[in-house]
């Protein structure tokens, strides 16, 4: 009872118990994460309401979005996903059947997962590990074009790319294409990577494919063109249903920031 009475002559002893910084600290962190998700109803209850919103939010939306999953190598794969689940369980499942069945295709499922994650080593290896059951798997080849090109090797990356992308330009819905353009890019061919962004664009309206794209005319001095490109991927952007604004955020952060510089 006299605790009670000295907290309240005097609240500022509140402020110096270590757990008050930590619950403030932790509601900090999840009122910023809302207002980049541009969770706006969850921001409002995290600010008025404090502590208990912030941990509703923490199970409710920021665990469920991936947040604390994948650890650091989760931004080398920010806005290149590739399709499939990302769960414990999954993993689990995934590495029981290669135990028992030791098949290519689960090799393969398992590498895509790791792949979602960022977890760049382990999908090389599983990839590695299916093509050797089954070299002629073109997903297989593809996929660890891709995680080569995450790693920062698109010396390595671009030639598998390219072969799965002159057998199906189509393949993947697209994705090893625009994948090539990227390696095509990093390896200083910018007359190669643009033909390979128009291709994907003849098909197919991607955030990602239109910036860099347009960063490509740009940087060959077609400004009208790449305002143009640049200008559909923020119409598209403002009538976009919500999951695909957060899948795409990164693309128009950075048509944005050309758009400023034009």
């Amino acid at each position: 009872m006299s605790r009670l009475l000295d907290l309240f002559l005097d609240p500022s002893q509140i402020f110096r118990n270590p757990a008050v910084w930590l619950v403030v600290g932790f509601q900090l962190w999840m009122l910023v994460d809302a207002l980049r998700r541009e969770e706006w109803i969850w921001a409002v209850c995290i600010f008025l309401f404090s502590f208990v919103s912030a941990l509703f939010y923490y199970f409710q939306v920021y665990r469920q979005g991936g947040g604390g999953g994948g650890g650091g190598g989760g931004r080398l794969t920010k806005g290149f996903e590739l399709p499939g689940a990302q769960t414990r369980r999954r993993i689990k499942e995934l590495q029981a059947r290669i135990y028992h069945l030791d098949k290519a295709r689960d090799h393969l499922d398992l590498a895509d997962v790791y792949f979602a994650q960022g977890r760049l080593d382990r999908a090389e290896a599983s990839y590695r590990a299916s093509l050797e059951r089954d070299p002629s798997d073109e997903d297989a080849v593809a996929h660890l074009g891709q995680c080569l090109l995450r790693a920062g090797r698109p010396s390595e990356a671009e030639p598998l790319l390219s072969r799965i992308a002159a057998k199906d330009p189509r393949h993947d819905y697209g994705h090893t294409l625009m994948a090539l353009a990227e390696a095509q890019t990093a390896l200083g061919q910018s007359s190669e990577a643009l033909q390979t962004w128009a291709k994907v664009l003849v098909s197919h309206g991607y955030a990602r494919a239109r910036v860099q794209y347009a960063e490509l005319l740009l940087k060959a001095g077609q400004g009208e063109k790449a305002k143009g490109e640049l200008n559909e991927v923020l119409a598209d952007d403002a009538h976009a249903p919500k999951f695909q604004r957060e899948r795409d955020r990164v693309w128009i952060r950075k048509a944005k920031s050309l758009m400023a510089g034009l």
